[in-house]
């Protein structure tokens, strides 16, 4: 084995060791995000929301911020307001720490939406997402490069027929070949 094809084997072993972690991390926040942006659900959180009966109807102006507390008493819920508001003359909005209300001031009807953070997404989402800044920045573009090193390098080790001199070079052309058809098809069709 010549020195080049040693040194490449190695580059491509330790590459991969190295950033095992930080692979499986981008991979599920990826599927994760790509899901959110679709609108199938939020990685982040989970929400949760139930359809309630208030007693509290009647014009904006008429609503007193004791019949506010007296609902807010019935669902449990008095501990966690933070405020609320009328967006318009026949809705009340509510804001608690985990989540809000909405009441319909015609009907009475309200929903109660409860937000909570998911665990595990929320946490490879923040790194995907670079919410820590600075070193966490250079790590990710560290691995950017470590990942195009990766590409190369494995084109290289398997040789012959097999490789990239042979089949290989057909598999590498229809991998590149896809998101240019991706993007030609999106942007000009």
């Amino acid at each position: 084995m010549t020195r080049w094809r040693r040194i490449n084997r190695w580059l491509h072993r330790e590459l991969g060791y190295i950033f095992f972690g930080m692979t499986i991390i981008y991979g599920i926040s990826g599927i994760a995000l790509n899901h959110h942006v679709a609108g199938h659900w939020n990685p982040s959180l989970v929400m949760k929301t139930d359809t309630l009966q208030s007693d509290i109807v009647g014009a904006s102006e008429h609503v007193k911020q004791t019949q506010v507390k007296q609902f807010l008493e019935t669902i449990a819920e008095q501990k966690n307001l933070k405020h609320y508001y009328f967006p318009d003359s026949l809705s009340l909005y509510v804001y608690l720490d985990n989540g809000h209300i909405t009441v319909d001031l015609e009907s009475g009807e309200a929903t109660l939406t409860k937000v909570r953070k998911r665990p595990f997404f929320r946490e490879i989402n923040f790194l995907h997402y670079n919410k820590p800044k600075k070193v966490w920045m250079y790590f990710s573009d560290i691995y950017a490069l470590s990942m195009i090193l990766l590409a190369i390098s494995g084109l290289f080790l398997v040789r012959g027929r097999k490789g990239v001199a042979g089949r290989g070079v057909w598999v590498v052309m229809i991998g590149i070949l896809i998101p240019l058809v991706f993007i030609a098809w999106h942007l000009w069709f």
